[in-house]
């Protein structure tokens, strides 16, 4: 069997290399893509800066569900949320924040934050409080118990300081203008005006995963 799994990897090395190089001549850089750092991230990934006030990230939603289930099983998709969108106070777009951090500790995370997207774009209706957030969560199956315990946490408390850190880095640095914006490997910003209109989403996965093999 590692026999012929080897000889299958050696047969599938050309047309790896022939479509890497195919991508090369695609995507170019200033185009498609823009490197924004000259180092890439030391673990590879693939963030999301999104919010869910957003309606555009709204509509992205099912794109980066079909990146997600796209990526090979080294690579991360890390989800995150910003609190800079106007009209909106920053306040309450941090505590979705925790919120998000809270979801992605809980098994099929991208759902609750699915049910917020939903609860603002399609229900119309406004979050005002931490106990909002909570009935979304619990409304849509989470155990109640085990959200109050979470959203106090120093591992969520952490991962949402960690989010408001990247998001003020990338914000300083020019990079971060508006969401949804996606980040390869902390060094290659996509620029989705540029990708095929007849189909974007088989374009975003494809340059994603040129995109995680270069250096």
């Amino acid at each position: 069997m590692k026999t012929i799994q080897r000889l299958f990897m050696v047969l599938l090395m050309p047309l790896l290399a022939f479509s890497i190089t195919a991508c090369a001549e695609k995507y170019t850089e200033g185009n498609q893509y823009t490197k924004i750092n000259e180092t890439a991230s030391a673990k590879a990934e693939v963030r999301e800066y999104f919010s869910v006030y957003c309606g555009h990230c709204f509509k992205f939603e099912p794109i980066m569900h079909d990146i997600k289930k796209g990526l090979p099983e080294s690579v991360k998709l890390e989800r995150n949320h910003v609190d800079f969108l106007r009209g909106v106070s920053p306040t309450i777009q941090q505590m979705i924040t925790k919120a998000v951090a809270v979801a992605e500790q809980l098994e099929d995370g991208d759902k609750y934050i699915g049910a917020v997207f939903n609860y603002i774009h399609l229900q119309r209706a406004a979050i005002t409080t931490e106990k909002d957030l909570r009935n979304i969560f619990v409304l849509n199956g989470a155990d109640g118990d085990q959200y109050d315990k979470l959203i106090k946490s120093f591992s969520v408390n952490s991962h949402a300081k960690s989010m408001k850190k990247n998001q003020d880095n990338m914000s300083k640095a020019g990079v971060l203008t508006g969401v949804p914006t996606v980040i390869v490997n902390g060094k290659y910003r996509i620029n989705a005006g540029a990708l095929d209109k007849s189909n974007p989403q088989e374009d975003y996965k494809n340059l994603i995963n040129y995109l995680l093999t270069i250096k």
